[in-house]
């Protein structure tokens, strides 16, 4: 490996980050979009009844967990319930917002390839209740579910049919779920600490909270999971305008590797050429 005795030059080839005032925009209708885009999917109610009925058949005949033992768990005492709901009204937003910010302050590259990706999942879930409307199980009385956000507080949502913030009857998939998935999947790509894996706390307390609340089944997960799935396959990091993925290189940092010199080693991978 090559010293040098002044600290290290910047990378040939370094991502810059993207014009903040553009990203600003971007970012901010990727959200108005996931806020008020469902309500061009609203007045299915009996279809999204009809649907949750076999969307719950399913689940019992997969054998899945039944979501009233999550909701039971969550019911032992108020706090945690309560802890539960305060959870699914405001860390969903914050998180994903810090998540980006943070990428794109100190991985720019990363922040790209995130924001492309949270995008397009956001997009095509947006065109699921269209096709398939879905009330969440909270809205069935056969399951034995509680509404724990109205019993309990605090609730992001008011009746169905006063409710004109958010499409109630747009259960699936989960984006609840699928943003925390990839919170946890580009922090894992973009930092490389040895407790980077602990991030996917986040959507496993992100999928007890939404299913213990009854506000989403195990399926709406699973499609979340699916599609976020498929749009990592797509859009992948370094991934370049001509669809060309490009290799990973090895982020290099100087430290100090005896007096008056500085030795370049590796820190961590960076995409090269992500997002040209």
């Amino acid at each position: 490996m090559r010293s040098q005795s002044k600290g290290a030059e910047p990378e040939p080839g370094a991502t810059a980050r993207p014009p903040l005032v553009r990203e600003f925009l971007l970012v901010a209708g990727l959200f108005l979009v996931y806020k008020f885009g469902r309500q061009l999917a609203t007045g299915h109610t009996a279809e999204a009844l009809r649907n949750a009925h076999r969307i719950w058949d399913l689940e019992r005949t997969l054998h899945l967990p039944s979501e009233v033992g999550v909701q039971s768990a969550l019911l032992h005492g108020d706090t945690l319930v309560r802890l539960a709901n305060t959870y699914y009204a405001t860390v969903h937003f914050p998180a994903t917002l810090a998540f980006l910010v943070w990428l794109y302050l100190r991985r720019p590259a990363h922040y790209r390839w995130a924001r492309r990706v949270l995008a397009a999942v956001t997009a095509a879930a947006l065109v699921l209740p269209f096709t398939f409307p879905l009330a969440p199980p909270r809205m069935l009385a056969a399951t034995g579910l509680v509404d724990t956000g109205r019993l309990y507080g605090p609730s992001v949502y008011g009746p169905p049919a006063r409710d004109h913030l958010s499409n109630q009857f747009a259960a699936m998939p989960s984006l609840h779920f699928g943003w925390a998935l990839m919170v946890a999947i580009g922090l894992i790509v973009a930092t490389g600490s040895r407790w980077r894996w602990l991030w996917l706390l986040h959507p496993a307390i992100t999928l007890l909270v939404i299913v213990g609340t009854a506000n989403h089944y195990w399926l709406d997960s699973v499609v979340a999971t699916a599609m976020l799935g498929a749009a990592l396959a797509l859009i992948r990091p370094g991934t370049s305008a001509g669809g060309t993925a490009a290799p990973l290189r090895p982020h290099r940092t100087a430290i100090p590797a005896g007096r008056g010199t500085r030795t370049l080693v590796p820190e961590e991978p960076v995409p090269a050429g992500a997002g040209r």
